[in-house]
């Protein structure tokens, strides 16, 4: 099984299980957990900024309409702890974290006492949880708890506030759950994204450097939405983690867009279709700047605003992947297997409000995981991919070796053509000649062949060159290489061997072939062939041993057939006794 087949079956096998469950567990409320929520159960006021805490007890609240023009003052919140229960020093209250300056909470209990907690922008101190979430703990009292009232200086938007008056037993469970969780998808967004890198470093693929780039986006966005960065560099507390959150929010989106839309291949969609595609996922990145800088009370309708415009992006990039499945693209196939868990989470925040869910996570963890599946899908599905295509590549060049073998050997006899000859022989020359040895080439001709076609055919003729070669194959070793140069010609090269050695070896293959029974073939007559030996020393290339052989087998055939004639060019070592000169030597014959 490939690679790609494995992490499949894990993804199949536990981590959709897994997430699956987590997503349960994270959606079951506390029984006890009370979202507060403006007029449903918070009452608010509004004070100039230079108004202290200890000013609570004369402000009026208002439990009707909707605050305006606090973004500049402070807004107080109030809320009264659920009726019928009784809070006393189990009460913790969790706020999604916002653009603020400072945040200030007040306990009141029942017998006037108010206890009071603080935090501000780029000091959050203790307060801080993963998950985006600031949690205060009301101080242990015997007295019941029956008003929390929060100080917000310089709210951006109240329409983004989110709020719960839970148990610290709760608090506590959800906030070890929500760090494992975020960790764990965190993690796998590192892991995908170095993955993608590697493999786009190492396979030269655009589409997979830009879905390292969409990982690590997602990645740093989860750092810093959950506030995990906060325990690096706790001075990023507050606004500008959350600026910092939503452009990168809407980078990912960008390059999410761009990923897909250019893994497909152009011919596939039509430009009308594409570009309208890019533009909407490059204006999502652009808007994400001002979108960052914005400090209004207009932020969640700017917000629903670009909404629309993200849902409009998906369903671009959702018709290109479409289209171009449809024409048979494997690229758009796994993307919209990626993609469509993504787009239904996006589609399905855009449309329904499930900020008070998943533990006060919300909308952002369904957005996380959902991203963590769609890296680890993707990272698997260009694996498979991937395996694929080394598969075909392994075949491709096997079947090219195979070709290439076929190129270098005779089809009929099976022997090393001249081609394949040449190429077998020019290692073994170098090493000769580095060494000083002789090299020696036997040219091996059949006599009167074309009788034998005349006579018996054209199949008789290629049997006694089938059996010829059968028995010439016989001496192929280390030393020495055969091979059919064309027609009824053979050639044998050998190393080191030389003088009488030679030549008893050169008679030993002219018997060897006559011997040859063709009885089956052209019935009682035999077959002889002519040997033609070149002989140099220190070894010389191919074509000069070939022309001293070629000269040699034209006299063995002069002389009467049947014979073996040795040519010898030995050129002595300086500082030598003078040697032979080249000659001639015939060999004895039947």
């Amino acid at each position: 099984m490939t690679a790609g087949g494995n992490l499949w079956t894990m993804l199949r096998g536990r981590l959709v299980p897994g997430l699956a469950m987590l997503v349960c567990a994270l959606s079951a409320a506390p029984s006890h957990a009370e979202t507060l929520k403006v007029g449903a159960p918070l009452c608010h006021a509004q004070s100039p900024l230079a108004r202290p805490d200890a000013g609570l007890r004369s402000l009026v609240f208002s439990c009707a309409g909707s605050p305006a023009g606090y973004h500049k003052a402070s807004l107080w919140l109030r809320a009264a702890p659920e009726r019928g229960q009784r809070w006393r020093g189990d009460a913790a209250l969790m706020i999604h974290q916002s653009r603020f300056d400072r945040l200030a909470v007040a306990f009141t209990y029942a017998d006037g006492q108010t206890r009071w907690q603080q935090v501000r922008q780029g000091d959050y101190g203790s307060h801080w949880r993963a998950g985006g979430q600031i949690l205060f703990e009301a101080p242990e009292r015997t007295v019941p708890l029956t008003a929390v009232t929060m100080r917000f200086d310089r709210l951006a938007s109240v329409d983004l506030l989110r709020a719960r008056l839970i148990p610290k037993g709760d608090a506590i469970v959800q906030s070890t759950g929500m760090a494992i969780a975020i960790g764990a998808a965190l993690t796998l967004l590192l892991v995908s994204g170095i993955y993608s890198l590697s493999l786009a470093v190492a396979v030269r693929r655009s589409y997979l450097a830009w879905q390292a780039g969409w990982s690590a986006t997602m990645l740093l966005w989860g750092a810093v939405w959950s506030q995990a960065h906060l325990g690096l560099l706790p001075g990023l507390a507050g606004t500008a983690s959350a600026k910092i959150g939503t452009f990168l929010a809407c980078l990912a989106i960008a390059i999410a867009t761009a990923s897909a839309v250019l893994a497909i291949d152009a011919r596939l969609v039509a430009r009308r279709l594409r570009l309208p595609a890019l533009a909407l996922g490059g204006f999502v990145g652009v808007v994400g700047v001002p979108l960052a800088l914005i400090r209004s009370e207009n932020l969640a309708w700017w917000g629903d605003l670009l909404g629309l415009v993200i849902l409009a992006d998906l369903a671009a990039v959702a018709a290109c992947l479409g289209i171009a499945w449809r024409r048979g693209s494997v690229e758009a196939r796994d993307f919209l297997a990626a993609w469509c868990l993504p787009m239904a989470v996006l589609a399905f925040i855009h449309i329904v409000d499930v900020d008070d869910s998943l533990w006060g996570g919300g909308s952002k963890v369904m957005v996380l995981l959902a991203a963590t599946w769609q890296a680890l899908w993707l990272s698997a599905s260009a694996t498979r991919r991937l395996s694929q295509l080394r598969i075909e590549r392994d075949r491709a060049r096997a079947a090219e070796a195979f070709a290439q073998q076929l190129a270098r050997r005779d089809p009929l006899t099976g022997l090393l053509n001249r081609r394949g000859f040449v190429e077998s022989v020019t290692p073994l020359l170098d090493r000769a000649h580095a060494d000083d040895l002789a090299a020696a080439l036997l040219v091996v001709d059949i006599d009167r062949f074309k009788s034998i076609n005349d006579v018996h055919g054209h199949d008789a003729g290629d049997a006694v060159l089938c059996e010829v070669a059968r028995r010439i194959e016989r001496w192929e070793g280390p030393m020495c290489s055969v091979a059919r140069l064309g027609g009824e010609e053979f050639g044998l090269l050998t190393v080191g061997m030389e003088g009488m050695v030679l030549a008893r070896f050169a008679e030993s293959v002219r018997r060897g072939i006559a011997a040859c029974d063709h009885s089956v073939v052209i019935g009682e007559g035999s077959v002889t062939a002519s040997v033609g030996v070149a002989e140099v020393r220190p070894a010389s290339d191919f074509q000069q041993l070939y022309r001293l052989a070629d000269e040699a087998l034209y006299d063995a055939k002069r002389s009467g057939r049947d014979c073996v004639v040795i040519q010898r060019c030995l050129n002595d070592p300086p500082g030598e006794a003078p040697g032979e000169a080249p000659g001639r030597e015939a060999a004895l014959s039947s």
